[in-house]
């Protein structure tokens, strides 16, 4: 098995060229920006390639303990924590999962959407036995983000798994799911400060994920294992969302009344009335990024 640390250092296409001659007899469909390796398990794990840091990792720095890494050239735990849980789940799992990597992630999920079109055409019989989908490309340590995936069954069953249901505003599963009317989630991989120089990784935090997910691969094998839909609130399940916004409470005002600088009241409320108050930090701190860049 690979060490984490393998998986900093290779730049983006190094990185394709390694898991394409690792999985080559098991993979279904290998792209210019896609690999798909064929599971038995009826989940499909996710993870993206790219990073958004100009330079390779070179040098990596880690506490006495070896849990927290960094790099000066920006260690990329953004996704390669989870190309490096994808392989380890795969190697742990008795029963192996689905694996799609994917490349360009973070200029607009192109991989992604190249994976989409590809599973309109060919890939429709070899993915249909899916029941679920798992992205772990998310910072932190228990977030769980749907995106416009509503089933309240599955975000039930993640949250039974220790994860905590937060917002976000774009990953590969956004146009994955929708395409294969699958239910998706993108999980904590324990990176923090994400697109910045000054990211870490926390191996402990990325180590509970990959032992979680695990467990999900496992019981999604079990007969009774339900398949998870995608559900849009803007179509198949808009009345179980038809209702008013949560009380806005003091801890974001503030964040309030500075977006009301970018957005309309009415776009703030609407916002607030489909994904909660966590919404607002989350447009804020995007927001921010972008006057960063």
């Amino acid at each position: 098995m690979m060490t984490l640390e393998s998986f900093l250092t290779p730049t983006q296409s190094e990185l394709f060229n390694l898991i394409s001659k690792k999985f080559r007899g098991n993979s279904v469909g290998i792209k210019d920006n896609f690999i798909l390796v064929k599971g038995a398990a009826p989940i499909l794990l996710v993870a993206h390639l790219d990073t958004v840091h100009e330079k390779p990792v070179k040098d990596i720095c880690s506490t006495n303990n070896g849990n927290i890494l960094m790099s000066p050239q920006g260690i990329g735990g953004d996704d390669r924590c989870g190309v490096y849980a994808l392989n380890k789940i795969y190697e742990s799992a008795p029963v192996k999962p689905f694996l799609l990597f994917t490349c360009e992630e973070e200029v607009g999920g192109i991989g992604a959407r190249t994976f989409c079109q590809c599973f309109n055409d060919k890939l429709l019989p070899t993915l249909k036995q899916l029941k679920l989908i798992v992205e772990i490309d998310r910072k932190g340590a228990n977030d769980a983000v749907y995106y416009d995936c509503y089933n309240p069954d599955f975000e039930a069953y993640i949250t039974s798994k220790g994860f905590k249901t937060s917002n976000g505003s774009f990953s590969d599963i956004s146009v994955i799911a929708p395409t294969l009317g699958i239910a998706a989630v993108n999980l904590s991989s324990g990176y923090y400060n994400a697109h910045k120089l000054h990211e870490y990784i926390n191996r402990h935090e990325l180590e509970r994920t990959i032992s979680r997910v695990i467990d999900i691969v496992a019981e999604s094998t079990n007969y009774d294992f339900p398949k998870f839909e995608y559900l849009d609130p803007f179509n198949d399940y808009w009345d179980y969302y038809d209702s008013e916004p949560e009380p806005l409470l003091d801890e974001y005002k503030q964040i309030y009344s500075e977006l009301l600088e970018q957005y309309t009241e009415e776009e703030l409320e609407e916002l607030r009335r489909i994904y909660g108050n966590n919404i607002l930090h989350d447009i804020y701190l995007d927001l921010m990024f972008k006057e960063e860049k």
